[in-house]
């Protein structure tokens, strides 16, 4: 009863003080009705940005989180009042009124943003930008962290991450059903078909195809329809109605006599197709028999460029070390195998490809090498994301920094020989030395060791979960079998060394500064310096001093490579992230052998 009273008497309020207004705009005739009509749109316009702000509150200050449901977005829970969603977009209405029959987290609906959007993806910022919209009828401004990449040369005006997070908000707009949104970023994604490299307008085709927007499918498959772009790529990654379409456009846009030429397929072009089949079905001695019936090269068929681009690196190395593929090879649009794993950016295949000989300043047609490519497609965010230690790193900057230190490597020298001569003991003391150092690697640089171990063509599981039965007192592998001879034990031995000072050389050839971590954690003069709370009283302060000045000797490590990398002018605030991380995660329970 109050509280209907008390709005009626807010709006007899409002409705008078309107009044006034109008009544004191009549009596003065000095005042055109133009006029009162300017005075109420001004009203209305400042009522309307006073609710929005009342409403952004509810986003951003947490005195005024009265939130009853949740999204999960990349594993950030976002919460939402589903009164406001439900009002605001007809998808949310229908949504929360069959109610939810999913997870609930502390009483409240919880919902996964990947389940509700079914075609593409939907980022936490990018939802964040849109939620605010939802709440305000504002667009915030774009966020540089995730719109720009950290190609410095860049001016980001058609760059992968500013393409993926236009996509993202289209996707979200498309799906919670806010059509003007929809339009809005359709008009920003059709700037960005004639300014970006093909291979990143696949992508808004895809879009396009999904939230069926005719007008932005047209632009796109004409300017692919144009491209370079050989028809396996387009099969592979389009749906086959589309590929249709630009084959279509292709052909109309030939001269008379070429649709006649197009149509005769190559000889070899079916012994191709069934070379890319078996790296599809990641069956390489189907790959082998194929090479060996048909007169087709690994060369011919650009099968190293294919599995770069589509293989597991499992399938990879194993092409590789056929040893029949050149690493140099430029396909029919110009680009080396190593630019194409720049682009699918993963760690293994990159490094494999760098051990096999590419060279990483070869550039593309356009003038883009692995190293800018790789950067043109990697977001700041995720480029200056902090490590944790024992974690895993981020793959992005991972590439990033790999290729970077490759251009660099012509001055480092790694010289780590093998000698068949070395004696059983020398043996067994070494292994000691590269077990213990491989596995420290490990659990301080989780990522950067398994790549090193991949590539070093060593077994990880071999590397550190032999059983008990095979280890003596010391923890080094002793061998078991009583009618094995010396030799063969030796051997044995001897192979096991190489594999371990392959991963160490290719730490560090790829990851200098984590091997100069290392260093400093290894040539520790005292064992159980990472035992802090063990000793006597004295023995513990000494110990916590010598401590601490390890960790300075691993922030001085990850200095001098920052140094290093200002000096030819990379960018290196990933490097102090990594290094201030690892740094305050260093674990007391580590002890050397």
């Amino acid at each position: 009863m109050f509280g209907v009273m008390d709005n009626a008497n807010e709006a007899s309020s409002s409705l008078s003080f309107a009044s006034s207004l109008l009544s004191n705009g009549s009596s003065n005739h000095n005042i055109s009705s133009s006029t009162n009509n300017e005075h109420v749109a001004n009203i209305d316009i400042l009522s309307l940005s006073k609710l929005s702000g009342c409403l952004e509150k509810l986003l951003t200050d947490a005195d005024y989180d009265y939130c009853d449901a949740e999204i999960l977005v990349e594993g950030i829970p976002v919460g939402i009042h589903r009164c406001i969603l439900a009002s605001r977009s007809q998808f949310f209405h229908d949504l929360f009124k069959k109610g939810n029959d999913g997870s609930v987290k502390e009483g409240k609906p919880r919902y996964l943003m990947s389940a509700l959007v079914p075609y593409g993806t939907v980022g936490y910022e990018a939802f964040l930008v849109f939620l605010h919209y939802l709440y305000t009828g504002k667009l915030k401004p774009s966020p540089p962290e995730v719109t720009t990449c950290v190609d410095e040369a860049c001016i980001h005006d058609a760059c992968r991450p500013a393409i993926n997070y236009a996509l993202e908000l289209l996707y979200a707009s498309a799906t919670f059903q806010m059509k003007e949104l929809v339009l809005l970023f359709q008009r920003r994604l059709l700037n960005f078909v004639e300014k970006a490299l093909v291979e990143d307008v696949i992508p808004i085709l895809m879009a396009s195809f999904h939230c069926q927007l005719s007008q932005l499918r047209s632009q796109c498959i004409q300017r692919v329809a144009r491209s370079d772009l050989d028809s396996i790529s387009l099969e592979k990654e389009l749906p086959h109605e589309v590929v249709t379409e630009i084959k279509s456009l292709q052909v109309q846009s030939q001269p008379e006599s070429a649709p006649e030429a197009m149509e005769v397929e190559p000889s070899n072009d079916k012994s191709i197709r069934k070379i890319h089949k078996a790296l599809d079905s990641d069956d390489v001695e189907l790959l082998k028999l194929l090479l060996n019936e048909s007169s087709v090269t690994l060369d011919d068929a650009n099968a190293l460029h294919y599995a770069c681009a589509y293989s597991d690196s499992k399938i990879v190395q194993e092409v590789l070390s056929l040893g029949s593929a050149d690493v140099s090879l430029r396909n029919p649009r110009g680009y080396t195998v190593l630019h194409v794993a720049a682009r699918r950016k993963d760690l293994s295949i990159l490094v494999a490809l760098l051990k096999k000989g590419s060279c990483v300043s070869d550039t593309t047609p356009d003038g883009q090498n692995a190293l800018s490519i790789c950067q043109r497609l990697t977001r700041r965010k995720d480029y200056h994301e902090k490590t944790v230690q024992g974690k895993e790193s981020n793959k992005d900057r991972l590439c990033v920094d790999v290729l970077e230190r490759e251009i660099r490597r012509n001055s480092m020298s790694v010289n780590m020989s093998f000698s068949s001569l070395l004696t059983t003991d020398d043996l067994h003391m070494r292994l000691g030395i590269f077990e213990n150092r491989v596995a420290v690697a490990r659990m301080l640089f989780p990522a950067e060791a398994r790549v090193a171990i991949e590539n070093a063509e060593a077994d990880s599981t071999s590397l550190y979960a032999r059983s008990s039965a095979l280890k003596g007192p010391s923890g080094i592998l002793k061998e078991v079998d009583l009618n094995e001879t010396p030799s063969v034990r030796t051997r044995k031995l001897q192979l096991r060394l190489h594999a371990l000072q392959k991963t160490v050389e290719n730490g560090k050839r790829f990851f200098p500064h984590c091997s100069e971590v290392l260093d400093k954690f290894l040539d520790d003069e005292m064992p159980d310096v990472f035992f802090l709370e063990k000793g006597t009283e004295e023995e513990q302060i000494i110990k916590k001093a010598r401590f601490q000045e390890l960790k300075d000797d691993v922030q001085k490590a990850f200095h001098k490579d920052m140094a290093e990398n200002n000096h030819t002018g990379f960018s290196s605030s990933v490097s102090s992230a990594s290094s201030s991380s690892r740094r305050d995660g260093l674990s007391h329970k580590v002890r050397k052998k």
